[in-house]
């Protein structure tokens, strides 16, 4: 009698960023599946229990934790553990460098591209879970994948849905993509309540459950326009080919329409651990541990097209994508500072508007960006705009 056995190489695996809501729903679906992963590295800002946990119930070969202030305390709680410990930005970096089959690229914001870069440098396959990196440096970004070969998988729900049902081979007979928006938690909000919601009103999403400055992203639709530039980079599509469709109930979470008419859709729960499972099982599908969904119990599905009026970050995102990449790193960069004030107490949250406004409107028009060759350049002009922005926010607001 003769035994088959079948033999799983195991994924190598990095996940940068393991302690953030999407950090943590990637650890759900790797512990929903070891036998697939083998986790090398996971790295934290500055949740170093968190980390420490995350670790232990990953086997993860490493943990880093970006405070270097906080590596005694990251020793200390592995100290009984095979498991070694670092700190510090190049620390992170080196992780992502290393041998790794997928980097999940979970690290908050802006902060998250120098890795991104370093893993892409090595070939490795990047999920990328942040959008702010693509829209600021997608033409960097995307020119280094092609060149080394690494596949960009992308782990918003929105663009995930869209890799999923983007036919590359029929790209001619594309007529458009729809990025579906649930419209967050102001959409039925008249405007002038609006202006002054608070940080709690804002971080209270209906349908997903998200770190404070997506969820402030999402109140002002600012993610739905960050979407849009990253969108243009991730597919190569124009901007006149990227509509954006208000859809509360976020079950379908973004169609492509082809010229034929058929429109191709991907469905799914509200769930992170969706799209997630998608990237690391990639070019497979494994468990995502999410309910199904129960088409017997969907009432409707309702569609609109977004008030451009009421939510004016859409408006700024096609405007952006016109002017070029340098407009896309200030409105990014702006956006941070002034969302980091607000959930600070030190602005409203009508003044976030206002500042991407003076950002694009008059700070752009004064300076020269149009040599943004290098993520070094991208870096200076992300680093000027901060600093204006934190000028302006101290000169009108303190």
């Amino acid at each position: 009698m003769v035994l088959l056995v079948t033999v799983v190489n195991k994924k190598k695996i990095t996940i940068l960023g393991v302690t953030g809501s999407v950090g943590q729903s990637t650890m759900d679906v790797v512990l929903a599946s070891p036998e697939l992963f083998d986790v090398q590295a996971v790295t934290a800002n500055k949740n170093v229990e968190l980390l420490a946990a995350s670790a232990i119930k990953l086997g993860a070969k490493s943990a880093i934790i970006a405070d270097k202030s906080l590596e005694g305390d990251l020793q200390e709680l592995l100290k009984n553990n095979d498991i070694s410990v670092a700190s510090g930005a190049r620390a992170i970096e080196d992780a992502a460098a290393q041998d790794n089959d997928l980097i999940m690229a979970a690290i908050m914001a802006f902060a998250g591209l120098v890795p991104i870069i370093r893993a892409l440098e090595q070939g490795t396959n990047v999920a990328i879970a942040n959008k702010e990196p693509l829209v600021a440096a997608g033409a960097q970004i995307m020119a280094l994948a092609r060149e080394t070969g690494a596949k960009i998988l992308p782990v918003d729900s929105e663009h995930n849905a869209i890799f999923q049902v983007f036919e590359e081979s029929n790209r001619a007979a594309i007529d458009k993509i729809i990025l579906t928006a649930s419209g967050g938690p102001f959409l039925n909000w008249n405007t002038d309540d609006i202006e002054s919601a608070t940080p709690e009103q804002a971080c209270k999403h209906p349908n997903w459950v998200m770190g404070k400055k997506i969820s402030v992203d999402s109140a002002s639709m600012m993610n739905k326009a960050l979407e849009i530039i990253e969108a243009h980079y991730l597919f190569d599509m124009p901007a006149d080919k990227i509509e954006v469709l208000i859809h509360p109930q976020s079950i379908i979470h973004s169609m492509v329409a082809y010229c034929d008419g058929s429109v191709l859709s991907q469905m799914g729960p509200s769930d992170m651990r969706v799209p997630i499972a998608s990237a690391l099982g990639w070019p497979d599908r494994i468990e995502s541990g999410v309910d199904k969904l129960d088409f017997s119990k969907l009432s409707q599905l309702d569609f609109k097209s977004p008030d451009f009026d009421k939510f004016p970050a859409l408006r700024y995102a096609y405007k952006c994508l016109e002017l070029g990449q340098g407009a896309c790193v200030v409105l990014n960069a702006a956006n941070e500072i002034a969302v980091a004030a607000f959930l600070g107490g030190k602005i409203k949250f009508g003044d976030i508007m206002k500042l991407i406004a003076y950002a694009i409107d008059e700070f752009y028009p004064t300076i020269s960006s149009s040599s943004l060759i290098t993520i070094e350049d991208v870096e200076e002009l992300d680093n000027n705009t901060r600093l204006a922005i934190q000028n302006r926010i101290n000169d009108r607001f303190l």
